[in-house]
This record gives C-alpha cells, sequence and structure tokens, in this order.
C-alpha cells in the first residue's frame, strides 16, 4: 500500500511515522541547538550517565536526526519501510540495550529502570514490532 491510500487519504503507517519523524526530530534539534539545556533539563536522569559533554551530545544529536529522516523517508515511501524501520530498531534496541547493561552493573541506579521506559524501552519495543510488521507485510505483499 502506497503512502497516500486511495482516493488520496493518508493512511495510519504516514501518521504514525510523521510522528515519529517529527518527535524524533524535535529531539535532535535540542540536543544541535542546546546540548547544555538537553542535558540538564530532560526528565531522564541524563546527568546520571556522566559529566556533560556539548561534542558528545550534539554526536547523538546527529544520530537522533539520522533517525528522524529515516522516519520522515518510511513515511513517504512504502516501499523503504521496512528496512528503514530495521535499522532504527537496531539503533534504538542497542541504545536500550545500553542502559540495561549499564542499570545492571550499578553504573545507573535502580531508578533508571522506570526512568528509562519512555524514553528508551517504550521506544525500542515499539520500533521492533514496528520492524517486524513492517518486514512481514513485505512478505505478504
Amino acid at each position: 500500500m502506497s503512502a497516500v491510500a486511495t482516493r488520496g487519504r493518508f493512511d495510519l503507517w504516514f501518521f504514525g511515522l510523521a510522528a515519529l519523524a517529527a518527535g524524533t526530530a524535535a529531539n535532535a534539534v535540542w540536543m544541535l541547538l542546546a546540548p547544555a539545556a538537553w542535558y540538564r533539563d530532560l526528565p531522564a536522569g541524563v546527568p546520571d550517565t556522566g559529566p556533560y559533554n556539548a561534542h558528545f551530545v550534539r554526536d547523538i544529536g546527529c544520530a537522533f536526526a539520522t533517525m528522524a529522516v529515516a522516519f520522515a523517508l518510511a513515511a513517504w515511501r512504502p516501499r523503504w519501510r521496512a528496512p528503514l524501520l530495521l535499522l532504527a530498531a537496531l539503533f534504538f534496541t542497542a541504545h536500550a540495550a545500553l542502559h540495561v547493561f549499564d542499570t545492571l552493573r550499578g553504573a545507573l541506579d535502580a531508578r533508571h529502570w522506570a526512568l528509562d521506559f519512555p524514553g528508551v524501552y517504550a521506544p525500542a519495543l515499539l520500533l521492533a514490532g514496528l520492524a517486524w510488521a513492517a518486514l512481514r507485510r513485505d512478505a505478504h505483499a
């Protein structure tokens, strides 16, 4: 199915991926333009991960900007959805795995299980599910 369904209506995939693109882009822009504010004000306990480093925050902002572009392309190009979502799921799952590792080894305290759920674990789970659904959809097309 195309990004634009029959009769010029946009499909659910388009709207969901466009929302992911917008949210991810907003986070990337914040990281790139105001890294100290992002580090200090993001309600995820970022300072618990180590001392502030503007270059490092901007490096990660570039990764999030790349993911935003991937989500936007996936919204507009249905044939590209499965591979783009698979790559995005890989990035977000690797990010979540790093948080699991750091929490298990005590580098982050146990409150991070809950603190990291909305911004780290839930996106990884969501994207894994979306990638799986897109891959299944392509396999049956």
